[in-house]
């Protein structure tokens, strides 16, 4: 009964200073003056570069989606085996947005 009352007083004293000093933070974090600012500096680009900007980058028919992938790894690689070639091997671990 002691024991845990001893490390509730201890506890709560060491919580509140970390929640205090992570508002803290946040605060300091808001209060940036140079933050805002430097968005309402950046150059925008007009229409026309926006329509070239994107055909540059819009993907082509022959692309990746037009690749023979081989879902088994074991026939996978007897085929690059075969062929002299290497193998280009895609894992995924978790979310498929990266949220791990």
């Amino acid at each position: 009964m002691l024991s845990t009352k001893l490390k509730i007083a201890v506890g709560m004293p060491i919580l509140s200073v970390m929640l205090g000093g992570m508002l803290v933070c946040l605060t300091w974090a808001a209060d940036q003056p140079g933050r805002t600012e430097a968005r309402k500096d950046a150059p925008g680009i007009s229409a026309d570069q926006f329509d070239s900007l994107r055909e540059l980058i819009k993907p082509r028919p022959g692309g990746f989606n037009d690749l023979p992938w081989m879902t088994d790894l074991w026939e996978a690689r007897k085929k690059a085996a075969a062929e002299g070639k290497p193998l280009l091997v895609w894992v995924g671990d978790g979310h498929p947005l990266g949220w791990t």
